[in-house]
């Protein structure tokens, strides 16, 4: 076993990666107000963002899923490592040397599965890079020169060769460490009659890499007769490698697709290569398989599910081409962008294009034209005879459905219009209305459905007993109460700004927050060492109170209240003091009520002692609270 990271080890990572620069690897985030940022959150599906960064906290939240933590949460979420692989990830980019304890450093050989498998990856691409200037490798320059990929291209995409030997790559990276489980759990190797051999041979290789940038699987070009394989072989399924979630070359167009809000899908990494060359920077390509659900969630974090932005399917005009076109429209819906199709003259692909005509041509194909339903329905429309009623009847009974399903109803009715003049029905309203009814039936179908179970490990603990319509995750309180909206203010001010509420703050009790999430929070900066902790130690306070929270739940409620903003534009002592003394008042003002019903309940028969302590004790808080609504936070 590794041993454990040294805690302030863990702690320079966290402060040395920022992590507004982290999630911005894996989605888009813009200006939220009060120093936050805002973007749609990865963790779950949403049409609007309500996932936060607070950059100067190192805190993520979001207020949909209740997902929350700081950077090195996200990246553990994210990507599924564990901590230690998280950090060393983390600690690699920013340069830092960790120091474990039980052990002392930390060997290689030791490390995270999938901090070993990542590099592995990145060894092998090297290897295959320096291999491409082999004498054996001339066959996979022609390649790329016929197809107008220059050394500087090649280099730019990171595209290599693969040794036509049994197991060159093998032995170099037995050489560098890697175990045989390794290489064979990586992909990179396979099993063979005396032993791991390798798995791409003579082959060109394009080094696929995830949305952070790291080599996670390759796609290998067949160049020669004699080799039996497939034209192209991909990194079969891994533990970093899932091929429905990858896009080749979305590392290198994410900015610009976030900037420019549209992107381009093509079919191929020469298809990527030809875009980019031809300044179509925005270009990316599945890896092997259609495109699907899991990439529409990585196109739709780039592009903040703008309504003006752009999606442009490339297909080859062939059957197969027009069926994976068809097969894009299926999730057309899942987009709050435009989603468009663009076809070549003669059917040529962009890599064909650009050497035919050059970069204008590929630039030019890209503007979108023709919109993906259109595409579609045409497509329907064209296989039957319309110059027939039955034809048109038949036509409609398939095209009908297609267009119940376009969710926005504006453009819903716009297309069942349209449909009308592709099928040559002169009476559009009947469409229309055929359309509208269908999409109606389907709501009332979806309506009747069962409600989704929560699972039972995601409620929390003090929630047991609410209501089941809740957010999943989400804590059992009421918003609409006024104690409770004072109590989080002061508890976002005692977590954001502790050096406004100390050390007032601290003398307060857990049992002056009537909302137990709120109590457990408070409970839990008291074991940080209080809002004085904050002022003390403000980089190190909120790790800290995470730290202290007693699980999951309470933590992410930290995270929660530590990045939401808070209610007044400007915040200042005035501000914290008006919160401090509203959350002390409510307290004195129950233990009065309490004491009047105790004063009801002893009678005339009260202890004269009991009698007279609980008076004095009525007194001395009635005059609190006097002074604490005519001399406000001076009276605390």
């Amino acid at each position: 076993m590794a041993g454990r990271i040294n805690d302030e080890d863990v702690k320079a990572v966290r402060d040395a990666v920022p992590i507004d620069a982290v999630v911005s690897e894996y989605l888009q985030l813009r200006n939220a107000g009060g120093g936050n940022l805002k973007g749609l959150c990865p963790f779950h599906d949403e049409k609007s963002p309500s996932f936060q960064v607070s950059p100067s906290k190192g805190l993520f939240h979001c207020f949909g899923c209740q997902e929350g933590g700081d950077t090195i949460a996200f990246v553990m979420k994210l990507d599924h490592l564990t901590f230690s692989e998280t950090v060393e990830r983390l600690a690699a980019q920013a340069g830092i040397t960790l120091r474990y304890e039980e052990g002392g450093y930390n060997p290689s050989n030791q490390r995270g599965e999938r901090i070993r498998l990542v590099e592995a990856h990145k060894i092998a691409a090297q290897f295959y890079v320096e291999q491409l200037d082999s004498a054996e490798a001339e066959i996979g320059r022609k390649f790329l020169a016929e197809r107008g990929f220059d050394q500087a291209a090649a280099a730019h995409f990171g595209v290599g060769y693969s040794p036509a030997g049994w197991d060159h790559l093998t032995r170099f990276l037995r050489g560098k460490g890697f175990t045989d489980k390794e290489l064979t759990l990586s992909g990179l190797s396979q099993e063979g009659r005396r032993g791991p051999i390798d798995r791409f041979r003579g082959r060109l290789m394009w080094p696929i890499r995830d949305i952070s940038g790291e080599v996670v699987g390759f796609g290998a070009r067949k160049l020669r007769e004699d080799d039996n394989g497939p034209k192209y072989l991909n990194t079969p399924e891994t533990p970093i490698y899932k091929k429905g979630q990858v896009l080749y070359g979305v590392d290198l167009a994410k900015k610009e697709i976030a900037k420019s809000s549209r992107a381009v899908v093509v079919e191929g990494y020469t298809d990527v290569m030809a875009c980019h060359l031809a300044g179509v920077t925005t270009a990316i390509a599945t890896c092997g398989t259609a495109f699907g659900g899991d990439h529409i969630k990585i196109l739709r974090r780039l592009l903040m599910d703008n309504g003006s932005a752009r999606v442009i399917f490339t297909f080859d005009g062939d059957a197969a081409g027009q069926k994976a076109a068809l097969r894009a429209f299926e999730d057309d819906q899942k987009f709050a962008a435009e989603t468009y199709i663009a076809i070549a003259p003669d059917g040529m692909d962009p890599c064909d294009l650009r050497l035919a005509k050059g970069d204008e041509a590929v630039a030019d194909l890209v503007e979108p034209r023709t919109p993906l339903f259109e595409f579609a329905l045409r497509q329907i429309v064209n296989r039957y005879d319309l110059e027939t009623p039955a034809g048109r009847a038949a036509a409609l009974d398939e095209a009908a459905p297609i267009v119940a399903r376009i969710k926005n109803s504006g453009a819903q009715h716009e297309v069942a219009v349209e449909l009308a003049g592709m099928l040559g029905i002169l009476d559009t309203q009947f469409v229309v209305k055929r359309v509208a009814q269908l999409a109606r039936w389907a709501r009332d179908r979806g309506g009747r459905g069962p409600a989704p179970q929560q699972h039972k490990e995601h409620a929390p603990q003090y929630a047991q007993g609410a209501p089941q319509n809740r957010t999943p995750g989400g804590p059992a309180l009421n918003l609409r109460s006024p104690a409770h909206r004072t109590e989080r203010e002061l508890l976002k001010l005692a977590l954001q700004y502790p050096q406004l509420v100390s050390p007032a703050f601290d003398a307060y009790g857990a049992d002056e927050f009537t909302a137990p999430p709120y109590a457990a929070v408070r409970e839990a900066i008291v074991y940080a060492g209080g809002a004085e902790q904050g002022v003390q130690d403000p980089s190190g306070y909120l790790a800290r109170v995470r730290d202290a929270a007693p699980d999951d739940t309470v933590r992410a409620m930290v995270t929660e209240l530590a990045v939401e903003a808070i209610m007044r534009r400007t915040v200042d002592e005035v501000y914290a003091g008006e919160q401090l003394v509203q959350v002390r008042l409510r307290a004195v003002d129950r233990r009065v009520r309490d004491l009047q019903g105790s004063f009801a309940r002893l009678g005339p028969h009260a202890d004269p002692a009991q009698l007279a302590a609980a008076q004095n004790e009525l007194w001395v808080l009635q005059q609190y609270g006097r002074a604490l609504r005519e001399r406000g936070a001076e009276a605390l």
